[in-house]
C-alpha cells in the first residue's frame, strides 16, 4: 500500500544516486516539483528516461544530476533546443552526457515489455535507420510462424519512476486524466515509485478515460499542488507559457542557469 509522505522524505526513500529513474508526463502532468527535490537533494549519476525530455531534462541536466540520458525527442516544446542538454553533450558541461535515442515506439514498447514483466518486446519499428546500429537494446528477432524478421527492443526497467496526477485517495489510489502517455507502464515497469498529486480525497470519483493505479503499486504519494508548472494538470491548472519562453534564454548562458539553480536549492 502506498505511503503518503512529504515530498522531500518521498524522493528521498525512492531516487537514489546511480538510479536508472523516469520522470514521465505527456504535454500535461510532467513531475517539476519532484524533479527540483530530486536538484536540491543533490542526486548524482543518475540515467534518466523519457520519451521526450522537454525543460525539466533541461534542469536535471544542467544541474549535474544526469550520466545518461535515454530519449526519443528532446527539446523546449514550442520553443526550441534544450540549451543544457546541448551544451553537456557538446561540451561536457557540467559533466559528460551518455546518450541512447530510441524512437517513440520503441520506447513505448520498451516501457510495455517491462511493465509486463517480459525481457523484450517487437515491432516494426527502426527499419531503414541506423539507431540498430548505436545501441545493444535494439536487436532483430524472427518470427517463429513466418520468418518475418522484426526489431526487438529490450525491457526498459526502472529503479525508480516519478509522475504527477490530479488525485488519490487517502488509501494511496491514484487517478489521472486528460491527456496520458507511459506514466502507468512507467510505474509498473519501476522496482519503486513515487506520485506527486494536486490533491488528497477521500473517494475516488469515476472518470470517462482515466486512469487508476492502485496504491499496490504505487510506493509514495506525496501532495504537491501546482507540481507540474510550467506544464498543466488537465482541470487544475494551465500552462505558462511564458515560462517555457522564458526558459530559452535562461538556459543559454551558464551563469544565467547558475541563478536560477540557487532559486531552486
Amino acid at each position: 500500500m502506498a505511503a503518503i509522505a512529504p515530498l522531500a522524505d518521498a524522493v528521498a526513500h525512492v531516487v537514489r544516486d546511480g538510479d536508472t529513474v523516469a520522470f514521465e508526463g505527456f504535454t500535461h502532468l510532467i513531475p517539476f516539483a519532484a524533479g527540483h527535490e530530486v536538484i536540491r537533494q543533490g542526486r548524482r549519476d543518475l540515467t534518466l528516461v523519457r520519451m521526450t525530455p522537454d525543460v525539466l531534462y533541461d534542469q536535471l541536466i544542467g544541474a549535474g544530476c544526469a550520466r545518461k540520458l535515454v530519449f526519443s525527442w528532446g527539446g523546449n516544446p514550442g520553443v526550441g533546443s534544450l540549451h543544457r542538454f546541448r551544451d553537456a553533450v557538446q561540451h561536457g558541461w557540467p559533466r559528460p552526457l551518455e546518450l541512447e535515442e530510441h524512437s517513440h515506439a520503441g520506447m513505448a514498447n520498451r516501457y510495455v515489455a517491462a511493465a509486463s514483466g517480459l525481457p523484450f518486446a517487437v515491432l516494426r519499428g527502426y527499419t531503414g535507420t541506423d539507431l540498430p546500429a548505436q545501441t545493444a537494446n535494439i536487436s532483430s528477432v524472427t518470427c517463429p510462424f513466418t520468418g518475418e524478421v522484426l526489431t526487438a527492443v529490450a525491457a526498459l526497467r526502472l529503479d525508480a519512476a516519478v509522475v504527477h496526477a490530479q488525485r488519490a485517495d487517502r488509501h494511496g489510489n491514484v487517478q489521472l486524466w486528460g491527456i496520458t502517455g507511459v506514466q502507468k507502464e512507467a510505474v509498473l515497469a519501476a522496482s519503486r515509485s513515487l506520485v506527486t498529486v494536486e490533491e488528497i480525497v477521500d473517494e475516488l470519483e469515476p472518470r470517462p478515460g482515466a486512469v487508476v493505479l492502485p496504491s499496490w503499486v504505487v510506493d509514495y504519494v506525496s501532495v504537491a499542488p501546482g507540481g507540474a508548472h510550467p506544464s498543466y494538470a488537465h482541470d487544475y491548472s494551465v500552462r505558462d507559457n511564458d515560462f517555457y519562453q522564458a526558459w530559452d534564454e535562461i538556459s543559454r548562458d551558464r551563469d544565467r542557469f547558475a541563478q536560477w539553480l540557487e532559486g531552486v536549492a
